[in-house]
């Protein structure tokens, strides 16, 4: 099942009708050739639209060579009402750029006063109301430009995966568990489908694979993944299959009008008793192929991790923001080896949803120990089995959410970190984290903007992409971990 995108990218050159066209299509001549030959494919439009009539012909070029994603090129000033419009008759998300003047010698029929044009061309669309992307230094040469492409292909796919992806959910969420609220009206805003279903629905359709021919099949995959070491629980295994084969067969069977899928499951506490194990194995190795499946009915957070999934095309996860770290743990690993205090650090934590090729060695299917206090007082496990646990590997991460406020309003947050390689000593699928300014970050926007105790995290430094995406999504509120110095507006200034 493949549950990521692929951006199919188009370039389309714009000319105003009183500047030289050949300046335009030259240019845009030399963006798809440095493009090509640094990044990959990209369809050149060889219509170039200088009226309403060009557009409407330019559109139906690139929609008929399968492009889903669109580069909108001013290789000079650029007719304003055609070049917007395209925004809106193309079906896709769309970036706009314009070209610098290459040289000195030739200013004047070679100047394309693009620079200008790229004002009108923003005040069009703001008039027309219509989204598109902008990046943070639009006009540049042809290199510069082919740059500035390459980085809007992951926004790209993570916008086309929104649009088509539907969130399944199997709940409620668990009782007191108010941190995983999540209005529903800001999905259908983003253009989210929603299908929400019972614990008991998945209890029967787990029951009717009891048997299923594939299990087997199943279960060596899973063998072969954990290896001798990892694999605590034989025994467990085909019960975990038949589980993993219940979810899939779910998405393929319920997407109905969409493409993508991802999933936000209640775990406990009923689930491990009636179903026999602990998902979180389960869990990970879906989300591991780009089918996030988020715990405790965590819609944002599966959207979240999908957005990821996207941007990064690798595995993420999604972890409860969960215990400090101990001073003397800092103290004898952290201290004067990282370029971290103890409020920059923090552990990041869940049961055990963490893919297996984001945990260092060592990592195995355990059991859930405070589910096994609760459910099983503290004995010998055997339902509570099924969680994937480990340190989390190190290296650089983007700990990030978008996020349905309890006022059904979205706001969203992105810090860029990495996770040590310093043992936890600890359960669980874990982590010591390190993000820049964290404690003010933590006290002045996780606590003060009222988020949950879930976050995405991307195995790499995206947050670039994710903000190009929240933006193009229409997120009010980027939040980010302000260096020191920029005070909050929470912030107390005399602390």
């Amino acid at each position: 099942m493949t549950n990521i995108p692929e951006v199919k990218l188009g370039i389309i050159a714009v000319s105003r009708d009183c500047f030289i066209i050949s300046l335009s299509e030259k240019r845009r001549k030399a963006i798809v050739d440095s493009y090509t030959a640094n990044y990959g494919a990209i369809y050149e439009a060889k219509t170039t639209v200088e009226n309403e009539r060009d557009m409407l012909k330019a559109v139906e070029e690139v929609k008929a060579a399968g492009c889903n994603a669109l580069v909108v090129f001013l290789g000079n000033f650029g007719p304003e009402t055609p070049e917007t419009l395209i925004a809106k008759y193309f079906d896709g998300p769309v970036m706009y750029v314009a070209a610098a003047e290459e040289t000195g010698k030739d200013l004047i029929n070679g100047r394309g006063d693009a620079y200008c044009g790229m004002l009108n061309c923003s005040y069009n669309l703001g008039l027309r109301h219509l989204t598109a992307v902008i990046p943070e230094y639009p006009v540049g040469t042809a290199d510069d430009l082919a740059g500035s492409i390459a980085k809007f292909v992951p926004a790209a796919r993570a916008l086309i995966g929104v649009k088509s992806l539907k969130i399944i959910t199997f709940g409620p969420r668990p009782q007191d568990f108010f941190a995983c609220n999540a209005p529903i009206q800001p999905l259908y805003d983003l253009g989210v489908e929603v299908q929400e279903n019972s614990e008991l629905d998945l209890l029967v359709a787990y029951r009717a694979h009891k048997d299923d021919s594939r299990i087997p099949g199943v279960v060596a995959d899973m063998a072969a993944e954990l290896g001798v070491d990892g694999n605590h629980y034989p025994d467990l295994l085909p019960r975990m299959a038949q589980f993993e084969l219940t979810l899939l067969d779910w998405a393929k069977d319920n997407l109905g009008s969409r493409k993508y899928v991802a999933f936000a499951d209640k775990c406990w506490p009923a689930f491990p008793k009636e179903f026999g194990f602990e998902p979180c194995y389960v869990n990970s190795r879906l989300t591991s192929r780009g089918i996030p499946v988020a715990c405790e009915v965590d819609l944002y957070g599966a959207l979240s991790e999908y957005i990821g999934a996207c941007v990064t095309e690798d595995a993420v996860t999604l972890l409860d923001i969960n215990n400090s770290v101990p001073n003397d743990l800092y103290e004898s690993d952290v201290a004067g080896k990282y370029p971290y205090t103890l409020k920059d650090t923090f552990m990041g934590f869940h049961c055990g949803n963490t893919p297996f090729c984001k945990l260092s060695k060592g990592a195995a299917v355990k059991y859930q120990l405070i589910q096994n206090r609760l459910l099983e007082n503290g004995g010998t496990p055997d339902f509570t089995r099924g969680t994937l646990e480990g340190d989390i590997a190190p290296g650089k991460i983007t700990f990030f959410r978008l996020q349905g406020s309890a006022e059904g309003k979205l706001t969203s947050y992105i810090a860029q970190g990495e996770v040590l390689p310093v043992a936890t000593r600890s359960f669980g699928g874990i982590g010591i984290f390190a993000i820049p300014e964290m404690g003010r970050f933590y006290r002045h926007v996780l606590i003060e903007r009222h988020f949950p105790h879930h976050g995405a995290v991307a195995f790499a430094h995206a947050g670039s992409a994710l903000f190009t995406v929240f933006r193009a999504l229409g997120v009010p509120e980027i939040a980010f971990n302000q260096p020191k110095g920029l005070l909050y507006k929470t912030e107390n200034p005399f602390e």
